[in-house]
């Protein structure tokens, strides 16, 4: 499935922002369930629940994303309308409510996503007393994609009961995707994150007073120095650099050991094209069209569609499960 942009979509930035901005959701049918975190705190995970004995797709979201952002409504739409289940876990403090514990969410939060793909699939199995349980499949988008992948390669083995999986405009290389963001047209991108970042750390210093340093916080201008200030203190990191450079994915992508698609476009405004690895895992699938922004990929006209990028996610899925259970022949159902 390859992608080709409208002709009146060009260029990164609007094939990044139109999609994200101008494009109808689909909508989706949620139901929450709350969870209390090995460390006290809680989530909110956004279910859409589907036929027992059917596939189960989890989708990590991107930094400040949630279930209504446009590519987990596009994609969770589709699931349900396939009669599958899937869920959308919030980080912490992106389901509309602050989390009450000392520390927020980051590009390779690696135990996090553990716990909660482990919860998930038992949760699955569950559903599926009588009938054979569905394949299990996991997804990530930007950050989400980025934290996934680092619990795929850390993991190996071990995350062995995922069937496929696939990250989409993943920051695989977090200091090359920061410099990025911090120059040009690109702060565009960086001052509505701090938008929204930045009063949560207001409130969440009023939950814990002296928990990261608030001047230097409202001083950040870029996400280096917002990642300096909160990100690398509140969860175990020297410093930005330290942060970024042990929480890239590129550094794992050899040891994943489940099939795996990793899609970035070329054109992607977050991560330039010299920044995406050349190289991983055999069982995993680099796939960088040229064209597609940051989670665009927007089809059609006049105005624009969604499905373009469930299509390609479900597609990968579905087929590199059969291959791996030796049945070559993809579930033609998902394009129909």
């Amino acid at each position: 499935m390859k992608y080709a942009a409208p002709s009146w979509l060009p260029g990164g930035h609007l094939q990044t922002i139109y999609p994200a901005t101008m494009i109808a959701k689909p909508p989706v049918r949620y139901r929450r369930e709350r969870w209390t975190t090995p460390d006290a705190d809680f989530i909110d995970v956004d279910f859409v629940d589907g036929a027992p004995g059917k596939p189960f797709v989890v989708l990590f979201h991107g930094l400040e994303g949630s279930s209504d952002s446009h590519y987990a409504r596009s994609l969770m739409a589709r699931i349900q309308a396939l009669g599958w289940s899937g869920a959308v876990p919030h980080f912490r403090g992106c389901s509309g409510e602050l989390n009450h514990g000392p520390r927020f969410y980051h590009s390779g939060d690696a135990r996090e996503v553990d716990w909660i793909v482990r919860r998930l699939k038992q949760q699955a199995d569950q559903r599926a007393p009588d009938a054979r349980p569905g394949k299990f499949f996991t997804a990530g988008v930007s950050l989400g994609g980025n934290a996934l992948l680092r619990w795929l390669g850390e993991s190996g083995q071990g995350a062995g009961f995922v069937d496929a999986a696939c990250a989409v405009s993943a920051p695989l290389d977090l200091a090359g995707g920061g410099a990025a963001l911090s120059r040009g047209f690109n702060m565009i991108y960086t001052r509505m994150f701090l938008q929204t970042l930045k009063p949560k750390c207001l409130k969440k210093l009023a939950q814990h007073p002296g928990l990261f340093d608030r001047d230097a916080m409202l001083r950040s201008r870029n996400l280096y120095e917002f990642d300096n200030a909160v990100t690398a203190p509140l969860h175990g990191f020297r410093d930005t650099d330290d942060y970024w450079h042990r929480a890239s994915a590129k550094h794992v992508l050899h040891d994943i050991r489940v099939p795996t698609l990793v899609l970035n476009a070329r054109n992607d405004p977050f991560l330039p094209a010299r920044y995406l690895p050349d190289a991983a895992a055999p069982c995993v699938t680099l796939d960088y069209p040229e064209q597609g922004g940051h989670v665009g990929f927007a089809v059609g006209a006049p105005r624009g569609r969604l499905d373009w990028l469930p299509a390609r996610m479900l597609h990968f899925l579905e087929s590199a499960s059969s291959r791996t259970a030796g049945n070559a022949s993809p579930l033609v159902h998902v394009f129909e």
